[in-house]
């Protein structure tokens, strides 16, 4: 045997899977026989599975149970579901090619396994793992895209705390992306060739694929784009304003995560925390267009066009704003322009900093003891004075909730506004800083605490509370100052 030259490079053939419990399968049941003994809420759920991958069901059961029943009446397209109301036989399960039972009875587990595996079907005993030649695990679906999670039968509630987790990246649209997949592979395979142009035009697929649903000609779109055809490229991308709450990342809507992992592009506010920011799609490109009062800001034109530009470029943009992006901001001004260029523009609402305010309090804002209306209002003007525009006297009514945003400055000139139109120097006051983020930080005061205080200085984003509401709730007992912290 001659000697391997020590020089050259030796190809070695490591172990690309570690052991496994269970080896997944997915396995096409269409107008195959499939057999469920069982009268339980859990073979209800098993026939209605089978059904649903299109399988041509039959259930035993002497005494179904309600919801059995049900299933059957209901039906599950594309397969089908017969009830027959007695028990198994050993001829009914043959020409099987699944066969489920729920069943604590030794003897019968085992008549039933033997009798299964004489028709050469799959076995699986409901809640028996060890009986089992198959587990049904927790399903995400997105039919054609379907993902299977299994603990082995050990941990269940495991995986179901999974599948949501996963629930909550995968858009429902991913089944429409999926199913048109489907339908163009053979126009993909004769018109690109195998290598970088294919796999080029399956990563670019797959992008979209967690973005909105797809719209006529995406697909050939990008077919030219893998082509390199002459202008293909050239697309308008979108924009979708996102809301990103008061700072905690679970305060996200559903919507607005999945806006985030499907990103090109984020544009971001300075008060959105870096959590919320982490939830982005990792190759998306971040850029900061904060506006804050006092510091150096972007111009809201430059923002305006820079999302123009980045739309016009085929990006996917998201344009992340604290709180609910319609709620002071300049959301208005924004969809404007992009409307005025015809770029696509969606809008995913988020928690405003007033709610979660209230409800870090624990307070009502329209408890029917206390208030009968509610107002959100800032606390200056464009010139940063108090916006002589405002509704006074209604503000200062007694039984309204009055909740200002960017009123540190102005603070002692706002009490001393409403206390003037008659509203109590008694009247409950809330502060609120950095609500929902860590380190959030709760205050009581009364309103004529306010005209001492003047001015608010803070680095933290700070909204305030004015009303009845605020008397109860965590805030309810103590000094006329209390602070709570929140880590």
């Amino acid at each position: 045997m001659t000697e391997r030259d020590a020089r050259a490079p030796l190809r070695t053939f490591p172990a690309r899977m570690q052991p496994l419990s269970r080896l997944p399968l997915f396995v096409d049941l269409t107008g195959r026989r499939v057999v469920v003994a069982g009268a339980s809420e859990a073979a209800a759920w098993k026939a209605e599975l089978f059904s649903a991958a299109g399988g041509d069901v039959h259930v035993f059961a002497e005494a179904p149970d309600v919801e059995l029943v049900a299933v059957v009446e209901r039906g599950t397209p594309p397969g089908r579901l017969t009830l027959h109301r007695r028990g198994w036989t050993e001829a009914d399960v043959a020409g099987s090619v699944l066969a489920v039972l729920d069943s604590d009875d030794p003897e019968e587990i085992a008549v039933f396994q033997a009798a299964g595996h004489a028709a050469a079907a799959l076995v699986n005993v409901i809640d028996k793992p060890a009986a089992c030649d198959v587990l049904f695990g927790s399903i995400v679906n997105r039919s054609p895209v379907v993902i299977g999670i299994s603990t082995d039968g050990a941990a269940p509630v495991v995986g179901q705390a999974i599948r949501r987790r996963i629930e909550t990246l995968l858009p429902p649209t991913l089944a429409a992306w999926g199913a048109l997949a489907g339908r163009i592979r053979e126009a993909v395979t004769s018109r690109l060739a195998p290598g970088a142009a294919r796999r080029n035009f399956w990563e670019r697929f797959a992008e979209r694929a967690f973005g909105p649903a797809p719209e006529e000609g995406d697909a050939l779109r990008l077919i030219a784009e893998a082509e390199g055809a002459p202008g293909a490229s050239e697309q308008t991308g979108r924009v979708i304003l996102v809301g990103a709450g008061p700072g905690e990342p679970e305060l996200l809507t559903l919507k607005a995560v999945r806006a985030l992992q499907s990103a090109d592009v984020v544009l971001y506010d300075d008060l959105v925390s870096p959590d919320v920011l982490e939830l982005a799609r990792r190759e998306a490109r971040r850029v900061v267009v904060g506006k804050r009062g006092g510091k150096a800001s972007c111009k809201q034109e430059d923002i305006n066009d820079l999302m123009v530009e980045l739309a016009r470029a085929g990006e996917r943009v998201v344009r992340l704003k604290a709180g609910d992006p319609m709620v002071f901001g300049r959301a208005g001004e924004e969809i404007d322009r992009l409307v005025a260029e015809g770029i696509a523009v969606d809008v995913v609402p988020g928690i405003s900093a007033g709610i979660a305010l209230a409800a870090a309090l624990g307070a009502s804002l329209t408890h029917r003891d206390a208030a009968h209306s509610l107002r959100f209002v800032t606390g200056h003007a464009k010139s940063g004075e108090l916006d002589e525009g405002l509704d006074w006297k209604g503000l200062a009514d007694p039984d309204t909730t009055l909740v200002v945003y960017m009123g540190g400055r102005t603070a002692g000139r706002l009490a001393a506004r409403l206390i003037a139109e008659g509203l109590a120097p008694e009247t409950p006051v809330a502060f609120g800083f950095g609500v929902g983020q860590k380190g959030q930080r709760l205050e009581r005061h009364r309103l004529a605490d306010l005209l001492t205080l003047g001015s608010v200085p803070t680095d933290q984003p700070l909204v305030i509370g004015i009303g009845k509401v605020f008397a109860t709730g965590t805030l309810a007992v103590g000094a006329p100052a209390e602070t709570v912290s929140v880590s």
